[in-house]
């Protein structure tokens, strides 16, 4: 890593409780029929989108009616929504950072930053002056990935490198922190922003996250959740670093290799997630309010 880039601080890791906080049967099967759904994303208009293995673009209203708005080809991973609605989608087969409209039209196509050739982009997320965050996992177990920002003139900049698999990604409600999820050292990265494309000292913010973290989302009071693709399980990690096991699935059959999460509902109090393993996104009527993200504010 660079100067800029700073050194990456660790800590003993903490014990926490095993025991899940909010029990299997709680959660209901929102949407079925998707092809091994990944990422999801709500517009403003409470719509749910995500992803499939074949590069599917997927629509799903509140009553859980799908329908494929698109398909890529590749295998989609994150999607993002901009403040005007427009989607952005990390294709990792394609090897390639996708603008799309809301009736699938794409509309431009990153394959590069710099001299680097993207292998694969995972996950992103904007800020308010809508500069996108996003991570390239790189291969895995092989600690080459990156963490990338998308200029609103279409200018990537390179932030961190060396990077353990990194995949989900969630930034703070006052933009000062970014939490970057490392999918082969079961943990997550605090990386302080000190303006948009420039990093303080990373730091282990939860560890111990077993296995396989995927992704992240904040609720409104600022904390994490993590998904756990090879352990079908969900942490909750407090503001303070604290580690609990939210949820888990001993079978894997309604949470099964869970990936990306999203808040959403009516009240913006429901917990949806993606299931790689299975066809399904799985929702958990939890009533805690989410961290709306910078197209739903």
């Amino acid at each position: 890593m660079s100067d800029k880039q700073g050194k990456l601080e660790y800590f003993l890791v903490r014990e926490f409780d095993m025991r899940p906080q909010i029990p299997v049967e709680q959660f209901d099967i929102f949407a079925e029929g998707l092809d091994h759904p990944e990422g999801l994303a709500f517009d403003t208009d409470g719509n749910l989108w995500a992803g499939g293995e074949l590069g599917q673009i997927y629509k799903i209203n509140s009553k859980g009616k799908v329908r494929t708005v698109a398909t890529l080809g590749g295998f989609n991973l994150g999607l993002t929504f901009s403040s005007r609605q427009q989607l952005f989608v990390c294709n990792f087969k394609l090897g390639a950072l996708i603008q799309i409209d809301r009736s699938g039209k794409t509309i431009r196509s990153w394959e590069r930053a710099g001299r680097y050739r993207l292998r694969n982009p995972n996950f992103s997320v904007f800020d308010r002056q809508g500069n996108l965050y996003f991570s390239d996992s790189g291969a895995f177990k092989k600690n080459d990935g990156f963490l990338f920002v998308l200029r609103p003139n279409g200018k990537i900049e390179q932030l961190l490198s060396s990077l353990a698999f990194p995949n989900g990604l969630s930034l703070s409600a006052d933009e000062r922190t970014m939490y970057v999820v490392q999918s082969t050292s079961d943990d997550v990265l605090a990386v302080p922003i000190l303006n948009p494309g420039q990093i303080g000292t990373p730091r282990v913010y939860a560890s111990g996250l077993r296995h396989v973290p995927d992704g992240a989302a904040l609720d409104a009071k600022g904390n994490l959740y993590v998904t756990c693709y090879a352990s079908h399980n969900i942490y909750r990690v407090k503001p303070d670093g604290d580690v609990s096991l939210f949820a888990e699935d001993l079978e894997g059959t309604m949470i099964a290799s869970p990936t990306n999460a999203a808040f959403g509902g009516a009240n913006f109090d429901e917990m949806y997630f993606a299931n790689l393993g299975r066809w399904h996104i799985c929702r958990a009527r939890v009533g805690i309010k989410g961290q709306p993200l910078a197209n739903q504010r």
